[in-house]
């Protein structure tokens, strides 16, 4: 099923549909947008009939130029069986042609009062929005001091108990249970609450609460960028932990690495502050302070004078 069709941004713009009603259920596969300038002018080899056709002042002027039959055999070429639609931008008259060639081929023509580059700019941030790459993950989204953490693990390990200190500690809640995430961009994962459970943590033993009429709409967010994972597990004995934080774990979520940490679970671990440390660290590192190799430099400096001293 198509996620964004024609009456969509009908309704989302306020457009005028001028003509070609019959095809306001046309899909939109891709959030490019075309100016058809070369088309205008009759060069139609790379023509990207998938995508909204934008005319502006530019297109508009060029085509009343053009003589009768020569506007009408090139309008009818921007009408393709795959064109979504067209959009007349500024306001401007249509040329009766246009609204000719839509009704025939049943391709939506309308139009808005807004500015060509505004309205392309706006259009395709609803569109890139819409059509992102999407995905659901088990876990628990938490804002820490800026820091989108998604906590993951096995059913049981302790994920909303972690988030339940963490929002009593100040820090914000985005979901729990499942996370939506969306790419929307190369390295940009953005996660949010399914509308069902939004606000809503479930804790064993004490059943399903609300954060936000607990502790204040200061506790929770709609969505959050997720910057780092933090995986939990039960301790294995058997299991060789990372003591020093120089190997850092890489996870990839639909088509974005992001750095995980794993943290084993046991009787007495406060996760919540453990947690709440990483992200603090993680901070720290992206400011270029990077506690580990600090030590591993100085460890060997000593190692270093120590041989130099024997000699």
């Amino acid at each position: 099923m198509a996620k964004v069709r024609v009456e969509d941004i009908i309704k989302k713009f306020n457009l005028e549909l001028i003509s070609g009603e019959e095809g306001i259920h046309r899909p939109i596969t891709t959030s490019d947008i075309s100016r058809p300038g070369l088309e205008m002018a009759g060069f139609f080899n790379y023509y990207p009939a998938d995508r909204i056709q934008l005319l502006g002042m530019t297109e508009i002027t060029f085509s009343s130029r053009l003589d009768q039959d020569e506007r009408k055999h090139r309008l009818e070429q921007l009408c393709s069986d795959l064109t979504p639609g067209i959009i007349i931008s500024r306001g401007l008259d249509i040329p009766e042609e246009l609204i000719e060639a839509s009704n025939e081929y049943s391709v939506p023509v309308m139009r808005t009062n807004m500015k060509t580059t505004r309205f392309s700019s706006h259009l395709t941030n609803y569109l890139e929005f819409k059509l992102a790459p999407t995905t659901a993950v088990h876990g628990v989204l938490v804002d820490i001091y800026g820091v989108g953490v998604l906590i993951t693990g096995k059913s049981g390990v302790g994920k909303s108990e972690a988030a339940l200190e963490l929002v009593k500690r100040g820090h914000r809640l985005v979901a729990d249970d499942c996370v939506e995430i969306r790419q929307e961009d190369t390295d940009s994962l953005i996660g949010n609450a399914p509308d069902l459970i939004e606000h809503l943590l479930e804790i064993r033993g004490l059943g399903i609460i609300n954060v936000m009429t607990l502790f204040g709409a200061g506790a929770v967010r709609s969505h959050k960028r997720i910057t780092m994972v933090v995986n939990l597990e039960l301790w294995d004995q058997m299991k060789q932990y990372d003591r020093l934080g120089l190997d850092e774990e890489k996870i990839k979520i639909i088509d974005t690495e992001l750095p995980k940490l794993t943290i084993p679970v046991r009787p007495g671990r406060n996760l919540a502050i453990i947690i709440e440390v990483a992200a603090m660290n993680y901070r720290l590192k992206k400011m270029g302070v990077n506690a580990a190799q600090q030590f591993t430099e100085r460890l060997a400096d000593v190692i270093e004078d120590g041989d130099n001293d024997e000699k």
